[in-house]
């Protein structure tokens, strides 16, 4: 690395921080804090909704999945884009009509305090284990980056100054600083990105890319593989990403945050729709670059052959080594970039207005709120860096480690939505057992049920480590089937009610005065 490129990396993430807390201004209210009081236009939280959910994961290691496979993997944008309208016209106007802070709310207004409470804590201890991935995986060029000038830093040391700088425009700035810096480090990657295709394209010899469609490099829809163990065929990720779309996006608060803050439901829904067009295309951008590199490396093993720590270091080495000086910088600070897409002030949004505010048993004032927020946005910054380091062993690409975090609750999470909507009849208690057992039955199926690699076929149940021809169910599988169960555990509780407990107000969207569920 030259000193050009070491400059390009300084200010960007000096810079960006500061950039962020003056365009968001300052914070009088808690509302002004967690939702930007409405004053977010679509097109910006259309892009801080494609850098949140995908940002450092998809830069680093949708080239490895390339690298490794095919573009298979972006058959999982597909049921992006589907799942995604369901939410526009099914949960937002919801969310929008019951002028609510969290997508909990409506949780707690159908069922009660309980299950707001349950929905809340679960999402809070999902996000905090996924967005460690994420910190971790902008761990990765920094650590290569030193490296390169004989500095062996440890991935916990980076994740901590890393943290750091995320949380300072977080605390200052809230959610109008974040969606603002969102839309800028999304734009400036997917930039850097283009970059790399360009320099790529001029050093690969001709016919590469024939080469690259011979050898099934360019597939993109596979109708072969086996559906129930091969997270990429046709029925299991179309399907499987419709689903874990609804749930990211209409069950998570780190998305629902970023459209309750756009001006109205006609923009929020312009917001998410066009996100799933945005992340088709990205998700193609990074995907070619990984085939290329595939093309420039021979097709070599990044760990045998290259000498790399992890396959996800792949694109990070070409980067450091290969770009020319300036433009390396540059893109690696797109990296680094992607590293404050803040999950935090959704973390503090959740813990005030679903768990805080209830354990205190009153309403909280603007000021006060204002204040818990930034408290519990220090206190989630720690914990975040905390586990951010428990992902260095990982040998998946950590794409896929980071969408298996969430198979364990995000089914119960959308299920109790749908469970609210779908079985009138449905109360609190039905909500909560259902919600909990699938989480439940979602361990016992990730962690115990093992299927055949390349048939599919179903040996038995072993909670020992996968080794081999064995392994565990497909992930995209994983939020339908806690769907269903969570959907069939509720109905058949809800059997032994009389009536619908559905209030008013939640049957018509366009009411705006919705009552709490006693």
């Amino acid at each position: 690395m030259r000193a050009l490129d070491l400059a390009i990396i300084v200010v960007f993430l000096v810079g960006m921080p500061l950039l962020g807390i003056w365009i968001a201004g300052r914070q009088r209210s808690g509302s002004d804090y967690f939702v930007g009081e409405g004053k977010i236009s679509w097109w910006v939280a259309c892009l801080s909704v494609v850098s949140a959910e995908t940002s450092t994961l998809t830069v680093l290691s949708v080239p490895t999945v390339a690298y490794l496979g095919a573009f298979t993997y972006l058959q999982l944008a597909i049921g992006y884009v589907i799942g995604r309208i369901v939410v526009s016209f099914v949960l937002l106007p919801r969310y929008v009509a019951g002028n609510m802070t969290t997508a909990y709310n409506f949780l707690g207004k159908r069922f009660g305090g309980g299950m707001q409470g349950t929905a809340s804590v679960t999402f809070l201890f999902t996000r905090l284990l996924a967005d460690g991935v994420r910190l971790f995986a902008t761990a990765i060029p920094i650590k290569i980056v030193l490296a390169a000038y004989g500095v062996n830093a440890a991935y916990w040391q980076i994740v901590a100054v890393l943290g750091i700088a995320m949380v300072v425009y977080t605390f200052f700035g809230g959610v109008r600083a974040v969606v603002w810096v969102d839309a800028i480090q999304m734009l400036w990657y997917v930039l850097g990105g283009v970059a790399v295709i360009v320099v790529l394209a001029d050093r690969l010899p001709t016919g590469w890319l024939g080469a690259a469609v011979d050898a099934g490099k360019t597939q993109l829809l596979d109708f072969a593989s086996a559906p129930l163990s091969n997270n990429y065929a046709f029925v299991t990720a179309v399907l499987g990403g419709a689903v874990l779309s609804m749930a990211s996006h209409g069950a998570d608060q780190l998305i629902v945050q970023r459209l309750m803050a756009c001006n109205d439901l006609r923009a929020s829904q312009k917001a998410l729709m066009a996100s799933g067009v945005v992340v088709f295309l990205q998700f193609g951008l990074f995907l070619l670059i990984g085939t290329m590199l595939w093309s420039f490396y021979k097709g070599l093993d990044p760990v045998k052959d290259l000498g790399l720590a992890t396959n996800d270091e792949l694109f990070a080495s070409f980067i450091v080594n290969e770009l020319p000086s300036g433009l390396s910088g540059f893109v690696i600070a797109g990296i680094l970039a992607a590293a404050l897409s803040s999950s935090l002030g959704a973390l503090a949004s959740s813990t005030v207005t679903d768990v805080y505010q209830r354990f205190v048993r009153r309403p909280l004032t603007e000021a006060e709120s204002l204040k818990q927020g930034r408290i519990w946005t220090v206190v989630w910054a720690g914990a975040l860096i905390v586990f951010a380091s428990m992902f260095t062993t990982t040998k998946n690409p950590i794409v896929e480690t980071a969408l298996a975090i969430t198979g364990y609750t995000y089914g119960a999470l959308l299920g109790a939505f749908l469970l609210g909507l779908l079985v009138r009849k449905a109360r609190q208690a039905d909500a909560i057992v259902a919600f909990l057992s699938t989480v439940a039955v979602m361990a016992f199926v990730i962690l115990g049920l093992k299927f055949s690699k390349k048939t599919g076929e179903f040996l038995g149940v072993d909670f020992a480590k996968a080794a081999g021809d064995s392994v565990a169910l497909a992930f995209p599988w994983y939020t339908p089937l806690g769907v269903a169960v969570t959907l069939v555990v509720g109905g058949l509780l809800a059997l032994r009610h009389r009536g619908s407990t559905v209030p008013a107000a939640l049957d018509d969207p366009d009411d705006t005065a919705v009552p709490a569920t006693k």
